[in-house]
């Protein structure tokens, strides 16, 4: 097999104007808030909810999100250094955010969302699925724009040679890998919402998306660099301890959806 290595210079930011600068992943992340907000516009105009109940729920999911993910970083990768300067947990320009933790933070949030909005939790997940599974795509698009979280060295023709980081031989395109991923249970998952005309059994998607998407995480984990320096002697690492629970919790839920009636 010939070798096509793919040389990966691209530039974070896509243009700036003295210390203002607008970067891939601020856009792609924004991104995801703004195609989600759309699709849940549609279900919610399908399923006559009011407009003003999707709006609380954006700012929850936003919240929750970037406090999680924040958090989830300093907490599960790096808390004896964030636990030493708490302020710099604010310096969210400063370090990382973790998926889990942004998991995390979004069932906190939709739970609070739940309980003021006299919705069932369930029902609500289910629906939320559909947009954390497509910002998941962007986030790691973002990922790939700025050359991080890729995986070890890779012979295969479609390796990536990271040139920002200094790299000269191929590793594996993880974020690419990751997106797709995202991007196939989002498909998966819009697919059984419309099949089905918006009337399936509560908690069928949300089950999915924990299986789906947490179980790509953790296979895919095996192929990428570890994030800390600490991950180096674990035979799986953070990111797969962290993917184990949301499988088998959706795993479980799943068992118990699939013993429900079909709702009519």
């Amino acid at each position: 097999m010939i070798l096509l290595d793919i040389p990966w210079n691209i530039n974070p930011e896509i243009f700036s104007v003295g210390k203002f600068a607008i970067r891939w992943y601020g856009l792609l992340f924004a991104s995801s808030f703004f195609f989600g907000y759309l699709i849940m516009a549609g279900f919610f105009k399908k399923e006559k909810i009011p407009e003003e109940v999707l709006d609380r729920l954006t700012l929850y999911m936003a919240l929750g999100t970037i406090i999680g993910a924040r958090l989830g970083h300093c907490l599960f990768y790096e808390p004896d250094y964030y636990l030493s300067n708490p302020v710099e947990i604010l310096m969210v320009w400063h370090g990382g955010l973790a998926s889990h933790g942004a998991g995390i933070g979004i069932f906190i949030a939709l739970y609070l969302f739940a309980k003021k909005s006299k919705k069932s939790y369930l029902w609500i997940l289910d629906r939320m699925a559909f947009v954390v599974a497509l910002s998941g795509f962007f986030i790691r698009t973002g990922n790939l724009m700025n050359s991080e979280i890729y995986g070890v060295e890779t012979n295969l023709p479609w390796g990536f040679v990271f040139l920002r980081n200094g790299e000269t031989v191929p590793k594996h395109p993880t974020q690419i890998y990751e997106a797709l991923a995202y991007l196939f249970v989002f498909i998966l998952l819009y697919f059984i919402y419309k099949r089905n005309q918006g009337v399936f059994k509560s908690g069928l998607l949300f089950s999915l998306f924990m299986i789906f998407v947490f179980g790509f995480r953790f296979f895919i984990e095996f192929i990428k660099n570890n994030q800390v320096a600490f991950e180096s002697g674990m035979t799986l690492n953070m990111g797969q301890w962290l993917s184990i629970p949301f499988v088998l919790f959706g795993i479980i839920l799943l068992f118990f959806v699939l013993k429900k009636p079909v709702p009519e």
